[in-house]
């Protein structure tokens, strides 16, 4: 994921005719800490799990990016999806720079009790690099409003105050946000519906596949389906189920919900997650995990439009097969911005402790994320570039000129 990332932005420095000073800085993070997790498990075991908290850039002001529990959380990784956060606020024009980090652990196999445990000392090792002017975590992969709320009080108990916005995605309760567990999927459906108006995909019985039915791929799942789109195929770990007539995906959410996966449905075919990518389709989301469009796979793509609902899940390979195709594909770093943006709506609240309600977090969403996808397609027009590209030219131009203004310290 990382010789990705490095390669995605020499590709673009080279475009751009980048300083090549700037060029390196842009391609080292600013700062990067691995930390020992000591935590005391429900047997009595002391076990030692590592951590890790990559800042990116700094340049525009405060990091801010997610906190993953996951058995592949290395440095690498962390590192690369830091890079990719840097391009995202910097995209949809937030004052952030990126950052990311995480635990290697199987959060499936712990309990509650182990998971408060890990979450407290983490942050303990990490409280030297973040803060509510500093380093704003949020929720990821097997994290959730729970976690932030762990790491917000022992961030509270140590500076002597409560700060709220030392994270986002919190509980309402504690200074969430509204809007914002559904934010990063309502972001995905805007830019989809106004790429569907650009190619004249109709969205009334627009056939919609998703695979990954979590927080993303669920709630975009939801908000087509209430737009009167057919949403013939959906999947999670388990597998997926697929009606080419489509599936009542109320139905879907609440058996879900029950059951725990989209394969306890009966109305529809059981698929795989391979075979889910393949479908004949208006719209795909691959909303699971990255690596899930390749080379070997990325020719049988049916879709007229792919949206990156996860992070990498085209490689650089099937990019170019697929734009050879003429398939529309919208990056992850547009794509799945909504997230990010509302987490910044939740830190001006908490900053302010002034809320908004809910319709006023929507109505900035959608128009953060269209603005965003307008400005995408005209730089793509103008330089006869895939949406890709021209999303990375326009968020390492912004990054970059801010590194040209600020100049080098000391």
């Amino acid at each position: 994921m990382l010789e990705v990332a490095l390669a995605q932005l020499d590709a673009v420095a080279e475009r751009l005719a980048l300083d090549p000073g700037i060029h390196k800085r842009l391609r080292q993070p600013q700062r990067s800490l691995i930390v020992s997790v000591p935590t005391l498990m429900d047997d009595g075991r002391l076990e030692v799990f590592t951590g890790f908290r990559v800042q990116h850039d700094l340049t525009l002001g405060p990091t801010k990016g997610g906190i993953r529990y996951h058995p592949g959380v290395n440095l690498g990784e962390v590192t690369a999806l830091a890079m990719l956060m840097s391009w995202k606020c910097a995209l949809i024009g937030l004052p952030y720079g990126g950052a990311k980090g995480g635990i290697c652990c199987d959060a499936t196999r712990m309990s509650q009790g182990e998971l408060e445990r890990m979450t407290r000392r983490y942050t303990s090792e990490i409280l030297l690099v973040i803060g509510p002017d500093q380093d704003i975590p949020a929720p990821d992969l097997y994290t959730n409003e729970q976690t932030m709320a762990w790491m917000m009080d022992t961030y509270s108990m140590h500076r002597g105050i409560t700060t709220p916005g030392v994270v986002t995605g919190k509980p309402l309760l504690l200074g969430g946000s509204l809007g914002r567990a559904e934010a990063t999927g309502r972001g995905v459906y805007y830019v989809v519906k106004a790429a569907a108006r650009d190619h004249d995909v109709p969205m009334k019985g627009a056939r919609v596949v998703v695979q990954g039915f979590g927080n993303v791929g669920a709630v975009a799942a939801k908000l087509f389906y209430e737009e009167d789109c057919r949403v013939i195929a959906v999947s999670d770990s388990k597998g997926g189920i697929y009606n080419a007539n489509g599936l009542n995906i109320a139905q879907v959410l609440a058996e879900d919900a029950e059951g725990g996966s989209v394969t306890q449905h009966r109305d529809g075919d059981r698929i795989s997650n391979e075979e889910i990518l393949e479908l004949e389709c208006d719209i795909l989301i691959p909303a699971a995990t990255e690596g899930q469009i390749t080379r070997k796979n990325a020719d049988r793509i049916r879709a007229r439009i792919v949206a990156e609902g996860a992070n990498g899940p085209t490689t650089p390979e099937a990019d170019q097969i697929l734009a050879a195709k003429g398939t529309t594909v919208i990056p992850d770093i547009l794509a799945n911005a909504g997230g990010v943006a509302v987490s910044y709506f939740e830190w001006v609240q908490d900053l302010q402790q002034y809320f908004w309600h809910e319709h006023q977090i929507n109505e900035r969403l959608s128009e953060v994320m269209i603005s965003a996808y307008q400005r995408v397609v005209a730089l793509s027009r103008k330089e006869q570039v895939d949406l890709r590209t021209a999303a990375l030219m326009l968020a390492v131009k912004r990054v970059a000129d801010g590194k040209r203004l600020r100049g080098l310290y000391p």
